[in-house]
């Protein structure tokens, strides 16, 4: 009962005007992310970022989550009218809904793919309401040695973040942390790595990073790539029938259950749902030989999934602080540029904030349906805006966005320099989340080791004489066997899917 009043005052506050606006403009933007070839949330997460900074913590992260979902459920347009899967997560979609599109039916399997976001996104917040609440209080009796165990657990996600190479994650996620290192140390307070240059010792700038990794990096391939609109198939019908719905029913529940459950799992990418998803639909199916023809169940499973993964990935979030996803792996950066550290203590101490954001996904759940469903075409036209349009507009807001958090054109130049190293990255396939991942986490880590050095007289016998830190790292040895191999697995059916090597996490 007590959290059926939390989420009640949470409800409360999210339907006052200004947070309704927030959450509509996020759902908005985000599906228009989604919507463009070339962007991705990461990416319109990373421009957007410092952007939200002039909102109250509140609202900024509730735009950034509406961006998110709303990316999620917009990457399907471009799947199923185009047959280009903005992210791998995608791909299932393009296998069923593109032939879906070229028999006239596109509005069928967009609607469907709308209906079965809203229904999975819906159970998914539900599960965060029940599951991230008892989380955070087992969370809350953590001392340092489990929070160095909690940080490690995090960081098993750079397997599943690690791209085509193991080893090549594992050195960004080094170069990561050795940058987080840069600036005024937390134990001695003095000022180290600086190079003796004064422009240094604050340290980098997490935006700066993230902006050039992300936006500059997105302009720089677009450049390369020589990105011009394609002209998407025609719509005849905007709306699904009542048979679509119908048939699609049971496949939505199944991948809205399967995608949450794998969301819950720290590291598990919405890709690895779809798959997933998408094999159960076709081994449950009476007619399997329809998948891959254009039957509307291959779009309704794995959309659900992708949507319920991406939810779900709120809960380790919110509740321990460990992103599953790239994008959420930037709103962790976000949380954290607003002062709210994620984890244990934050329903504690800002449970209200905490429960206006649940809310609010409720609500933007609710938008995405009512928004999207009318403004299909409206969508399908915006597939062919030229990049040459778009370019200029992110490079644009990436500078002032790098600028505008500290009025220093030091931030400015970081973000160019590593645009430019992101770009590399990209050619060379580097993974750039570790990084990342490492540059936030690094500080705490290296924080709560002190702190436990400190406890146990420099013993590290420490981190396995508590339970709760030697149960947290015998789940960190799991999950990185469990991810290794799914991980693999997802790549197997990447390549027999689209006959190339795909990276899971190139966005």
């Amino acid at each position: 009962m007590e959290t059926l009043g939390l989420l009640l005052s949470g409800f409360a506050e999210a339907l006052t005007w200004p947070n309704l606006l927030v959450v509509a403009l996020g759902a908005l933007v985000g599906t228009l992310v989604g919507v463009l070839p070339g962007l991705g949330p990461t990416s319109a997460i990373a421009i957007l970022l410092p952007l939200t900074t002039v909102l109250p913590p509140t609202q900024g992260i509730i735009m950034l989550a509406g961006i998110y979902y709303g990316a999620m459920y917009g990457g399907s347009t471009t799947a199923i009218l185009l047959n280009i899967p903005g992210e791998v997560s995608s791909v299932p979609t393009c296998l069923d809904g593109y032939p879906l599109a070229r028999q006239g039916r596109g509005g069928a399997a967009l609607g469907v793919a709308a209906v079965g976001s809203f229904v999975a996104g819906s159970l998914a917040v539900v599960g965060l309401v029940l599951f991230a609440p008892f989380l955070a209080d087992q969370a809350i009796k953590f001392g340092p040695p489990e929070y160095f165990a909690l940080m490690v657990m995090a960081l098993t996600v750079i397997v599943n973040l690690a791209g085509s190479s193991l080893l090549k994650a594992l050195t960004m996620g080094v170069f990561g942390y050795l940058l987080s290192l840069v600036g005024i140390g937390p134990s001695s307070g003095m000022p180290r790595m600086n190079v003796d240059n004064s422009a240094w010792t604050g340290g980098f700038e997490l935006v700066s990073l993230i902006i050039g990794l992300f936006a500059i990096t997105e302009v720089l391939k677009g450049l390369e790539e020589k990105k011009t609109a394609i002209v998407s198939a025609k719509i005849k019908s905007v709306y699904p029938s009542r048979a679509d719905l119908k048939q699609s029913f049971k496949p939505m529940l199944r991948g809205g259950v399967l995608g949450f459950f794998m969301g819950l799992l720290p590291g598990c990418s919405p890709a690895v749902s779809t798959f997933l998803s998408y094999d159960l639909e076709k081994r449950v199916s009476k007619h399997p030989e329809k998948f891959g023809q254009g039957a509307i169940e291959g779009v309704a499973a794995p959309e659900s999934a992708n949507n319920a993964t991406s939810s779900a990935g709120f809960i380790p979030l919110l509740a321990l602080g460990i992103p599953a996803s790239p994008p959420l792996a930037i709103l962790l950066g976000g949380l954290m540029i607003y002062g709210l550290a994620p984890g244990p203590t934050l329903f504690a101490q800002h449970g209200e904030f905490v429960w206006t954001v649940i809310a609010s996904m409720f609500i933007g759940n609710a938008m995405l349906l009512v928004l999207n469903l009318p403004l299909v075409r409206m969508w399908a036209k915006l597939t062919q805006v030229p990049y040459g349009i778009l370019a200029p507009i992110i490079l644009l807001l990436s500078v002032i966005g790098a600028y505008s958090v500290r009025a220093s054109l030091f931030d400015v130049t970081v973000a160019v320099v590593f645009g430019g190293l992101g770009w590399l990255f990209h050619k060379f396939r580097w993974p750039v989340i570790p990084f990342v991942l490492c540059f936030i986490l690094g500080p705490l880590l290296e924080q709560s080791l002190i702190q436990s050095m400190a406890m146990s007289a420099g013993s590290p016998w420490i981190f396995f004489q508590r339970p709760i830190s030697l149960t947290l790292m015998i789940l960190s040895v799991l999950l990185l066997f469990f991810a290794w191999r799914l991980k693999r697995r997802t790549e197997r059916r990447v390549v027999q899917e689209v006959g190339e090597d795909v990276d899971l996490h190139e966005h």
